[in-house]
C-alpha cells in the first residue's frame, strides 16, 4: 500500500503501481498528481480499515504524510518507529551505546543566539532536528565563522518554512553534532518480515570541497556496491537488534572515513531516496527498489554485478544558486544540460519557481571521464540560464 504526497511522483513509480496493482491513499496530493485513474484508489476509511485487517506493507514517497500517518495509524508501530528516526536527536540517543563518544546537543531557534560557542566541540554541523535534503545544514570550523553562519541559518530557516510542513522540516530544534571525517554514503534498503535488512542500492554523495554540503551529485557504480555492502549490511544488523523494522522501508545515511570506521548521519523513514531519485538503481542496476520491498526480494548482487559494466551512475540535482531571483529567470536551457553529459540516461524537469531545482538527471559516466561529474559538481550552472537582464 502506498501513501504518495509532494514534493514529486515519477513516471516510474506510478507504473509500478499500475502494474503490481498497489492500492493507493486517496488524498489531496494524489488527486493533485492527476494520475492514471486505474490506479487502485482507497479513500481514507478503507484504507485505514485495510491497514487494520491485513498484513500490509507501506511505503511512502516523501514524508509529508507523517502527520496523516501519526493520526490515522496509531494503531500501528510506525508512528513509533517515526518519531525515533525522523527526530535526529531522538536516533543519536537510540545509538548512543554504539557510539558512546559521540557528541551532540539539541538546541532551540531562539537559543542560537545565546550559544556559548566555546562550550562545543569544534567542528560541528548544525541542522534542523527534523529535516530534509541539506536544508538549513551548516558546518562551522570557528568560533568567528558560527557568527557568519548563525545569520545565515536564520535567513535560510525564514524563507523555507512555508515550503514543507513542520513533520518534514522543524526549524524550532535544531542538533549541534560533531563533524563526521569522511565519504559519504546513502543507502535504500528495507528491513524484511524476519526482520534482515535488504540493501537496494548504495549511493555515494560527492562533494566539491569539505566545505561542501549541497546535494549536487550521487554516485552508484559496482566499485561501490562490492567496496560497501557488507559493512553496512553489519551496522544495518546491529541497528536493527536495537528496534523492530519488520517490513520497514528506509533511506539512512553515513560516513565512512580512512579507517573505514562508518557512523551514520541520519535515516530518512518509510521511503527511499527523495523525489524518487531512487528509481537510478533501475538504471544502474536493473533493480525496481519498489517491486522488491513490496514483494520481499532481495537483490542477488553477485549476480547482478557479475554482468555489469564497470561504469558510475549519477544522480545531478540541479539546484539554482542561492544569489539570484528565479523572477529574472526567462527560460532553461534543457537541451544544453541534457547534451552535457556522456551518456544522459533520463532527466525530470522540476518546477524551479517553487523548489529552486530545475532539473533531476540520471548519468552513465566512464570512469576515465570522470571529469565530467567534478565539472558539473562545482558549476553554479548559469550557463544553462536565461536571464531578463
Amino acid at each position: 500500500m502506498l501513501i504518495l504526497d509532494k514534493p514529486y511522483v515519477s513516471e516510474f513509480l506510478e507504473d509500478t503501481i499500475l502494474e503490481l496493482n498497489l492500492p493507493v491513499l486517496k488524498n489531496k496530493a494524489a488527486k493533485e498528481f492527476k494520475l492514471n485513474e486505474d490506479i487502485n484508489f482507497l479513500e481514507e476509511k478503507e484504507f485505514v480499515n485495510k491497514v487494520k485487517n491485513e498484513e500490509s506493507l507501506i511505503y511512502s514517497n516523501s514524508e509529508n504524510p507523517i502527520n496523516w500517518i501519526t493520526n490515522h495509524l496509531s494503531f500501528t508501530d510506525l508512528p513509533e518507529k517515526i518519531d525515533i528516526f525522523k527526530d535526529k536527536y531522538q536516533f543519536r540517543k537510540l545509538l548512543r551505546d554504539m557510539y558512546p563518544d559521540f557528541y551532540f546537543r539539541k538546541v532551540s531557534f531562539d537559543e542560537l543566539d545565546q550559544i556559548d560557542i566555546n562550550e562545543v566541540k569544534i567542528p560541528f554541523i548544525i541542522k534542523p532536528s527534523v529535516g530534509f535534503f541539506s536544508m538549513g545544514v551548516y558546518q562551522v570550523n570557528s568560533a568567528l565563522e558560527w557568527e557568519k553562519v548563525r545569520g545565515e541559518l536564520k535567513k535560510e530557516v525564514n524563507n523555507m518554512k512555508d515550503n514543507y510542513p513542520e513533520e518534514v522540516i522543524n526549524t524550532n530544534e535544531f542538533i549541534i553534532e560533531e563533524n563526521i571525517e569522511g565519504k559519504e554514503f546513502a543507502i535504500d534498503l528495507y528491513y524484511n518480515d524476519e526482520g534482515k535488512p535488504v540493501i537496494l542500492n548504495i549511493l555515494e554523495h560527492i562533494f566539491s570541497s569539505g566545505e561542501d554540503v549541497n546535494d549536487r551529485v550521487y554516485i552508484t557504480s559496482k566499485k561501490i556496491i562490492e567496496k560497501y555492502h557488507n559493512s553496512f549490511l553489519d551496522f544495518l544488523n546491529e541497528m536493527g537488534a536495537l528496534i523492530n523494522l519488520n517490513g520497514f522501508p528506509m533511506h539512512i545515511e553515513f560516513r565512512v572515513d580512512n579507517d573505514e570506521n562508518i557512523v551514520p548521519i541520519e535515516v530518512n523513514p518509510m521511503r527511499f531516496a527523495g523525489w524518487c531519485t531512487t528509481d537510478v538503481a533501475y538504471h544502474a542496476y536493473g533493480i525496481n527498489v519498489y517491486e522488491y520491498f513490496f514483494k520481499q526480494k532481495e537483490p542477488n548482487w553477485e549476480k547482478i554485478l557479475k554482468i555489469k559494466k564497470d561504469k558510475i551512475y549519477s544522480i545531478v540535482v540541479a539546484d539554482l544558486p542561492n544569489d539570484i531571483n528565479v523572477n529574472d529567470i526567462i527560460e532553461i536551457n534543457y537541451d544544453k544540460f541534457s547534451s552535457y553529459f556522456e551518456n544522459t540516461l533520463e532527466m525530470r524537469k522540476i518546477d524551479y519557481n517553487k523548489y529552486g531545482v530545475f532539473a533531476f538527471l540520471f548519468a552513465e559516466t566512464s570512469y576515465d571521464n570522470w571529469g565530467e561529474l567534478e565539472t558539473i559538481l562545482k558549476s553554479d550552472l548559469r550557463e544553462y540560464l536565461k536571464f531578463k537582464h
